[in-house]
């Protein structure tokens, strides 16, 4: 039986802003998951809950206080380039990882030749033995890829794409489009990437989705999906062809995936029910 990767050449970068419970939770989970505090980078984006005093009473972590929110670009770019890591993981801090995550995001990255990779997870309410789940999950699901996409919640980048097109964009217009952005860069410079289910987490996720619901902050969201439009390049025409593209090749992945194995590489915990996307 061949040795699972090492996985002290990750660095895991954590931008925050707030949420300090599941900030904690997150660290926690990393910990269980065999990852050291001096691989973890938060960046604090100007938090006012009690993040800070969380931060700074675990000296082992590598903490960079943000007096202003710089946004997720800004801070994946501040906790990426001093981590200098040969893998940096981008993480959101409301995700819970299992055992063998980190072996096996790795294994799938480095058997492929992949210099983006994201694992499958389930999204919203962690009703069920997500630890168990996940692990059968990863059992049945190693080979399964979706090419050429990736997604923000968690990727992991080989330093010679940063090398390549630099880090993010931290454009605070940009406000959510900043993973979209960086993997375009990417695949235009020639960067293979898939989302694998090889490594599979828990991302709670609805709390942020909670939070937009009033028309203020959804006209800020469709202020700012236009405003990436514009500075992307993205003709109406493009777009459209890419939606539906994109409609097709959903369809066929989620419709294939849970075929062959019950699962899909994206799914999420609605009131006791499985979504399958």
């Amino acid at each position: 039986m061949s040795q699972p990767p090492d996985i002290s050449d990750i660095a895991i970068v954590i931008p925050v802003f707030n949420q300090v419970h599941y900030t904690r939770q997150c660290v926690e989970s990393l910990n269980r998951a065999g990852v050291a505090d001096a691989q973890i980078f938060i960046v604090n984006n100007g938090s006012t809950d009690g993040t800070r005093e969380f931060l700074d009473a675990r000296p082992g972590l590598h903490t960079i206080h943000n007096e202003v929110n710089r946004g997720c670009g800004g801070a994946w770019s501040q906790g990426a380039a001093a981590a200098q890591a040969t893998w940096t993981v981008l993480l959101n801090n409301d995700v819970l990882v299992p055992a063998n995550f980190f072996q096996n995001l790795k294994k799938f990255a480095v058997e492929n030749k992949m210099a983006v990779v994201s694992p499958a997870m389930c999204e919203g309410d962690c009703d069920y033995e997500w630890q168990s789940y996940a692990a059968e999950f990863m059992q049945k699901m190693p080979t399964v890829r979706r090419h050429r996409v990736a997604h923000g919640v968690c990727f992991m980048v080989q330093r010679r794409v940063f090398e390549a097109i630099g880090y993010f964009d931290d454009d605070m217009k940009l406000g959510g489009y900043e993973d979209d952005e960086f993997f375009r860069r990417a695949r235009r410079a020639g960067f293979p990437m898939a989302t694998t289910g090889a490594a599979f987490l828990h991302h709670f996720g609805m709390v942020t989705q909670k939070s937009m619901k009033s028309e203020q902050v959804m006209a800020k969201v469709l202020a700012r999906r236009a405003y990436y439009r514009k500075k992307s390049g993205q003709t109406w025409l493009s777009r459209k062809w890419v939606q539906q593209r994109d409609r097709f090749r959903g369809w066929r992945w989620r419709t294939t995936e849970k075929k062959q194995f019950g699962h899909t590489l994206k799914e999420r915990r609605v009131a006791g029910s499985w979504e399958f996307y």
